[in-house]
């Protein structure tokens, strides 16, 4: 009987089989596009880096990039993140790649996989475990066998775990690309022959992985026949692949740019991204990649730099506390709808180009099934232009396209933005404390505690003695002078001078400054003066790291900590301390004890105490902290601390440093988005902190018993502390009659648009709360941008009673530019604008 039901079942298995696995996909390429089982794709990729956030962030993530219109979400994988030791791998929490990648299939997206394992991407050390350089002989990214062999070890485990979870489309999942090596082109001449060498041998590497889809390489201008070289720049449309054979990839479009601390914050506008990315795909480009679609956050000690700030923001789409940032995901929502609606004829048309005038240009694609598709584009970037195209004339703003699908009807400009606006402000919580005795402290000593590490004439190097397993390196020493200074006259002078990246120097156990490199020049020289006692003077520096480099060529040997220090401007001439006998302690007492740690909390080291001391440096801090309130995001303001380290639950949030930016800071009161974007455009927050706010994600909250504990570095008011929610407070709108108003999905292309269809402005607040008040309404020429709209000369009197008529106490409304909403013309020949702001509650 039972070899009969085996005989019986064994059909039926045969049967099954192919249910139970998922069909294998084909991805090729040919000169247009990537060919995804036999059909030219044009992709929309959005990056999300996976350790930047957290697992309970990832599928809303996803959703988000999904409902922006993306095909693909890209991601690096984080060689430093993941063997943390040789042969030693970590893939649990934020480091559970596995998990993201299954994530992104389950949201039914592609995956572009760049695995480097070289990243760059402001991450410490660019992503390359730090203990590599210090295995005997090795040199980072040239024809060095040990690099190499790690490398390739890395590589491949990377690439075994993907297999084994059949996550490759040629085993039936969803990652369509993947990358070797990053942005080398840019330094393979520093290399020499090396270089070269082993820029063939990273390609061969990679192919002999035997993957089923194709590898890429970032700017490698030389990448060999099987390997696609892609464009990482602001603007990518003039960009040619090394091979005629291969597609036009735009692996990094960067919709904004990273911060340092000290300086102001660049924004890139959305009418110069949706630009950047409409001139791409007008002029053949097939794959395009935002990096970042959401940046995150650089948590615990992952920013690289030096000087990158713990946010990664990066003015994405997605902001750093995973909500939509309006109007830019909007404006490119609508965008790539638009795009998409090309797709056939782009990819399967005969394309030509048509001078419209001097900096004006038609493309156009003609397919074989009669479709017709156009880019206007006008590179003008002050002037705007009426021209003229199949006879018909068409307004283009000065640096802007227009996407007409059927070589007729504009459904897309760039430079018009449509969707609203949302006001995001960060609200403050109490930091309400869950205890009766609120807070513990512990001191740490001044220099050495415990023994020292070692003592050695002159300086060490700081990167080569921490190894990167801290950012702390205690410097102490002594020396005499004969009667105390200053008695009468000027003071004498403790000069630094140090390859970076910070110090705080203390005299006799007083703290007497701090300086610090800048994300520009690590290096810097300080002259502080001091008061000096007759006899024996100690000295205690702690020199600290602010991240390590990322990119560059031979960027491992670039070091940190002291070169010189003197005492000048004593009776007897400069005292030279450089060659002294300095005893070095690594790190600190109270990361030796972990006391950030939740079973760290009884620790005897910890002194309750009602209220912490204030301005005290050296000091580490915890306070058992309540969840704020609802469900937005939150972050913890550390304004009114000076620099240092931040924990909860003994999850680490990162360096806090809300360090000011000059008030001259190339900031401007208003942002053009006409003409090439670089990060020294449309920077603001001049004068104020760099980053005040650290974002603290709501999973890292228990209900009840949180533990907060900050070690602040050279003193602050820790009672000042506060988190605050993310909330959207306010929604704009400002749009003009001849925007484009047609429905995409419901447009039927048959029928000529014939300007009947009036613009309208959309408002909507968030779930769950509605309009509380219309602050400003004007239907006529009004100007000035959210929050500072102005009246011009021509305003219809019933503007602010037709808006509120129509948006009042409800969560969403619409309305129309129309006579039929405002009545009779008051400005007869005026192109009009509605401007609206409104209250959310």
């Amino acid at each position: 009987m039972a070899a009969t039901a085996d005989g019986r079942l064994l059909p039926l298995l045969l049967l099954l089989l192919p249910l139970l696995v998922a069909a294998a996909s084909t991805v090729t390429y040919d000169h247009r596009s990537l060919i995804i089982d036999g059909r030219r794709r044009l992709l929309i990729s959005a990056s999300i880096h996976y350790p930047r956030s957290v697992p309970a962030m990832w599928p809303k993530l996803v959703a988000e990039a999904k409902d922006g219109g993306a095909d693909c979400i890209e991601t690096y994988v984080f060689w430093n993140g993941h063997e943390t030791a040789p042969g030693q791998y970590y893939f649990e929490d934020r480091f559970d790649l596995v998990q993201f990648v299954r994530v992104v299939k389950d949201a039914g997206l592609y995956l572009m996989l760049r695995i480097g394992p070289f990243v760059a991407a402001e991450w410490n050390f660019g992503g390359v475990p730090v203990w590599l350089h210090y295995i005997p002989g090795t040199v980072f990214r040239t024809n060095n066998e040990p690099f190499k062999s790690h490398m390739k070890s890395f590589t491949t485990k990377i690439v075994d775990m993907m297999k084994k979870e059949r996550f490759f489309a040629s085993q039936g999942g969803h990652i369509i690309l993947a990358q070797v090596e990053n942005e080398y082109g840019d330094y393979e001449q520093a290399y020499g022959a090396g270089g070269k060498a082993y820029a063939a041998w990273a390609a061969s590497m990679a192919l002999a992985q035997n993957i089923g889809v194709p590898w890429i390489m970032c700017q490698q201008y030389d990448a060999p026949d099987h390997v696609i070289n892609t464009c990482n720049k602001f603007y990518c449309d003039q960009f040619k692949p090394n091979s005629p054979t291969k597609p036009k990839i735009w692996t990094e479009n960067w919709p904004g740019w990273f911060q340092t601390f000290g300086e102001s914050n660049p924004h890139r506008p959305p009418e110069d991204v949706a630009f950047s990315v409409a001139r791409f795909f007008g002029k053949g480009g097939s794959v395009q990649n935002y990096y970042v679609y959401h940046g995150g956050t650089n948590f615990d000690r992952t920013a690289g730099g030096p000087f990158i700030t713990t946010s990664y923001d990066y003015d994405a789409p997605v902001d750093e506390y995973g909500l939509r940032r309006l109007p830019k995901w909007a404006h490119l929502r609508e965008l790539h709808k638009s795009i998409k609606f090309c797709e056939h004829s782009l990819l399967y048309g005969n394309s030509t180009s048509l001078s419209l005038g001097p900096q004006q240009e038609a493309d156009v694609y003609t397919d074989h099934s009669g479709g017709c598709v156009a880019f206007l584009a006008n590179i003008d970037s002050e002037k705007d232009k009426v021209v003229t195209f199949r006879n018909r004339q068409y307004d283009l703003p000065a640096w802007s396209v227009s996407i007409l699908p059927d070589c007729k009807n504009v459904v897309f400009n760039t430079a018009k933005v449509q969707s609203q606006t949302l006001m995001v402000d960060m609200v403050p919580e109490t930091l309400q404390a869950s205890k009766p005795d609120q807070w513990s402290i512990f001191t740490e000593k001044i220099g050495i505690w415990d023994k020292n590490d070692f003592v050695r004439n002159g300086f060490v190097d700081h990167i080569n003695t921490t190894k990167d397993s801290t950012d702390y390196l205690w410097h102490t020493t002594s020396f005499n002078v004969d009667r105390s200074y200053p008695a009468s006259g000027n003071y004498p002078v403790l000069n630094i001078h140090s390859k970076g990246h910070a110090v705080h120097a203390f005299l006799n156990n007083m703290l007497i400054g701090s300086a610090y490199g800048n994300g520009s020049e690590s290096s810097f020289s300080v002259h502080m003066p001091i008061s000096l006692k007759a006899g024996k003077n100690e000295i205690a520096l702690l020199s600290m790291t602010v991240g390590l480099k990322s990119a560059g060529p031979y960027y491992e040997w670039v070091g940190a900590g002291l070169i010189s220090v003197n005492v000048s401007g004593i009776k007897n001439g400069t005292i030279d301390l450089s060659s002294n006998n300095w005893a070095y302690k690594i790190g600190l007492e109270g990361e030796h004890y972990s006391l950030y740690k939740p079973d760290q909390g009884n620790n005897q080291r910890w002194r309750p105490q009602s209220e912490p001391p204030k301005d005290q440096p050296l000091t580490w801090y915890k306070v058992n902290v309540d969840v704020p309130e609802g469900d937005d995001p939150v972050g913890i303001d550390m304004q009114s601390m000076g620099k240092g380290l931040v924990w909860l639950n003994g999850n680490a949030i990162g360096r806090y440093f809300p360090r000011t930016s000059s008030t001259d800071d190339r900031c401007t009161p208003s942002c053009n988005y006409r003409g090439q974007f670089s990060p020294n455009k449309c920077r603001i927050g001049c004068g104020k902190p760099t980053q005040r706010w650290y974002h603290v994600p709501r999973s890292w909250f228990h209900p009840s018993g949180n533990t907060l504990v900050v070690f602040e570095e050279h003193g602050g008011d820790p009672t000042k502390i506060s988190f605050s929610r993310r909330v959207v407070t306010s929604v704009c709108s400002f749009v003009s009659e001849n925007y484009p108003s047609i429905d995409l999905e419901s447009w039927d292309k048959s029928i000529s648009d014939d300007g009947t269809v009036v613009a309208k402005v959309q408002l909507s607040c968030p779930k769950g709360k509605k309009i509380s008040s219309v602050n400003f309404a004007s239907f006529g020429d009004p100007s000035g941008t959210c929050r500072s709209y102005q009246q011009g000369s021509c305003h219809h009197p019933s503007s602010l009673s037709v808006v509120e008529k129509v948006c009042l106490n409800i969560n969403s409304c619409t309305v129309s530019l129309s006579e039929e909403g405002f009545g009779k013309d008051v400005c007869p020949g005026i192109a009009k604008t509605l401007a609206i702001e409104a209250d959310c509650s």
